[in-house]
This record gives C-alpha cells, structure tokens and sequence, in this order.
C-alpha cells in the first residue's frame, strides 16, 4: 500500500514510469522469497524482523519517490542488494559464527575502515567520511559499526569477570587494571576522533553510545558510564575550545534562530517542517519538505513528520522501538553470553541511530549525519542495516531452541 502510494507520485515524471516498474516487481517478488527462505532455513525464528523492516523500508521508498523521484530506481536496487545480503548472512550464519573468537582482528580492522576516510576520503555534506570510487560512494563507517558490535560481544564475554571484579579504587569509581579497559578507552577515542577530524559528530556519537551501553549490558558497571561520559565531556570541552567547526555545530544547536538563513537553515527548515504538519499532516505530496537540503537523507523524518504529522512520527519511533524489543527478546533467550551481547548490540545500533538522526532533526541533540535505517536513501547505511539483521534472525533461531 506505502508503495503504491509512491508510485503514483511518479505520474508526474514521465520519464520515469516505464524504467522503475521492472525493478519494482522485483522488490515486491524478493520480499516473498525471502519470507519463503527465513520459513524454511529458519522455522520458529522471530517472524517480525524482516516484516518491520520491510515497512520501513517501504515508507522509505515512498518518500524517495515523493522527495527525489532520480533515486528511486538506485534505492529499489539497493533494497534488493540488501535483501540478497540478509539471505548470504542468515545461510553462512555458522560460518560467520567463528569470527567472534577473533576480537582483536576484528577490532583492528574496525579501527582501519574508521581510519581509511581520514586519509583516503572525500569531504561530503560537511564530513570527511566517503569513500569515492568513480560512481560509487561507500561510507566505511556503516561497516565497520558491525565490526565494533562483533569485537564487544566477544570482548566482553570473555573478559566479563575481570570487568565486574574491580581491583583499584579512583576516587568513587572503582575500575579494573588499565590494560582490560584499555580497548574501551581506544573505542572511545576513535569516536572522539571521528568527531574532530571527520567532523562526523553523528558516527561519533553511535560509536560512543554502542561502546558504553554495551559495556554497561555485560558488567552492569555504573562506573562505566561516569567514565565514560566524564571522558566525553572533557574531550567534547577541549575540541569546542581548540575547533572552529566543533563550535560552530553547537552554536546552530542552541542558536538556530540567529542565522536562520545561513549555517542553520536545514534546522530552522526542519523546525518548520514540523510545525506544519501538526498532528495530522499535511497529507502525502501536500507538504513542502523540499525546502530542506539533502531532505531525502538526513531530514527524511521531517518530511514524514510534515506530511504525515505526531502521528506519523509516532507510528515510525514504534516501530523502531518494536525492532529493539524484539532484539532483546532474542538476547535474553540466547544460551551464551557472546551471542546475547551480539543480539543487543544490534538491536542497540538500530535504535540507537535511530534516536540519534531523531533527536538531531528535531533539535533535541547538535545536528548529525547519520540515516534513518532502512527509511534514508544509501547504499551502505541499507546494506549495513541488513547485515546486521540477517545476525539478528540467526540468533533469533537459538530463541526457539532450532540451533
């Protein structure tokens, strides 16, 4: 129904109306497959996971369709690489398995794809964190949160008791030797990096947020949190002083309203966005969402927010919410503490970018540059997302006892 929604948006591109339908039919057919393959390589997993996500997706879609009709046809195709990609992870599942026992190369390797734009990336919507290569635009950060998810799930399960049996005491906070925090502290300072030379406040942020919550979820450590955010505090304190962008990105989040047609027009934009749509919306194709720059990806949520209104974006922060309850549902039932840690961590990524693009859009937090899963157009955030989860849906198999 959201689909169809979309295409008849695209009546008023003729040029348009034959070219998309092929690929069209092939989403709507794959989804089928699909369905049919998590019922037989899966029977008894959580059959809400890639239903969800199909909902998301196609709202995404519709959007797109409504806000830039040129890439329609590129997120019909990248939906249907997703796809394919959730199926190869949900089949080699147990070939993927292993990989856990490999926390460091996992860990050096996250840290290299990290590394990679900051010497080899281009500079674009105001963060170096792409990767061009002719056509194609690849963003390693979406990658490599995967890689993070894995390496602390592995970690921290095998480092679970040293964690939670403190052995110094700094001040209230009891801590264990530096060398099983030390991993952390580097997690943290690359999130830290990622903010002052990429200028990529919102990957920062997630990273930051997937280390610490996942941290707390093993040990159950409140000391980890105060770290945590006393090291983010004073490192966010020291760039604000030493950077000039870092000053700027705060002076749009409190002030937007002094420049209103400068540096904070996306936001100001956003705001209005908001305002329109009230509670109702404006109705889908009634709005002016195209006021905003790059709306079909940063600001996507502030078009649904304007033409579908409170209750639109009600429907969508359910959903996300569903998806991170599903998650721990699945880590809760998982036998070993790596595979419980590996479903929550997915789970925390999901919703964590999720809140994170939100609250940015909405002026609750300094605004980033991360997507809405699997609604914002991108290649990488929608294959990433699916790889994450195709780990989701195998884990969710050990819920049911299959596994």
């Amino acid at each position: 129904m959201l689909l169809g929604t979309g295409v008849l948006e695209l009546k008023q591109y003729p040029h348009l109306q034959t070219d998309f339908l092929p690929w069209l039919a092939a989403v709507i057919i794959a989804s089928f497959l699909v369905q049919f393959f998590l019922q037989r390589r899966l029977p008894g997993s959580d059959g809400l996971l890639f239903p969800l996500v199909m909902f998301f997706s196609s709202m995404g879609l519709m959007m797109i369709a409504r806000l830039k009709p040129v890439l329609f046809i590129p997120q019909l195709r990248w939906l249907l690489i997703g796809m394919l990609v959730f199926c190869l992870v949900v089949f080699f599942a147990k070939q993927i398995r292993p990989w856990l026992h490999y926390q460091y190369l996992l860990g050096v390797t996250c840290i290299l794809l990290l590394l990679l734009p900051l010497v080899l990336g281009t500079e674009i919507g105001g963060s170096r964190n792409w990767l061009v290569f002719g056509p194609f635009q690849v963003q390693p950060s979406e990658f490599s949160k995967i890689l993070i998810v894995m390496f602390l799930s592995s970690y921290l399960a095998d480092h679970r008791n040293l964690l939670t049996l403190p052995s110094r005491k700094f001040l209230f906070l009891e801590l264990p030797p530096l060398r099983f925090i030390a991993p952390l502290l580097l997690i943290w300072s690359m999130a830290l990096l990622m903010f002052v030379v990429a200028k990529d406040l919102g990957s920062a942020l997630l990273f930051f947020g997937i280390a610490i919550l996942m941290t707390y979820m093993a040990t159950g450590r409140k000391s980890y949190i105060f770290l945590a955010m006393v090291f983010f505090s004073a490192a966010s304190a020291f760039s604000y002083f030493l950077f000039a962008h870092v000053r700027v990105r705060f002076a749009i989040w409190l002030h937007p309203w002094a420049d209103p047609n400068g540096q904070a027009y996306q936001i100001v934009q956003s705001l209005f966005a908001f305002g329109a749509g009230g509670v109702w919306g404006t109705g889908f194709a009634h709005g002016h969402p195209g006021f905003i720059p790059e709306v079909h990806t940063d600001f996507i949520f502030s078009a649904i927010g304007e033409e579908f209104g409170l209750l639109g974006v009600i429907l969508i922060m359910i959903g996300y919410a569903i998806l991170f309850y599903r998650s721990i549902l699945i880590a809760l039932a998982c036998q070993a503490d790596q595979q419980k840690l590996l479903a929550a961590g997915c789970g925390i990524v999901f919703f964590l970018q999720a809140f994170i693009i939100i609250a940015g859009v909405t002026k609750f937090l300094p605004l980033t540059g991360v997507t809405l899963p699997f609604i914002s157009y991108g290649g990488s955030s929608m294959v990433s997302g699916f790889i994450l989860l195709g780990l989701l849906a195998a884990l969710s198999k050990k819920e049911n006892g299959h596994a």
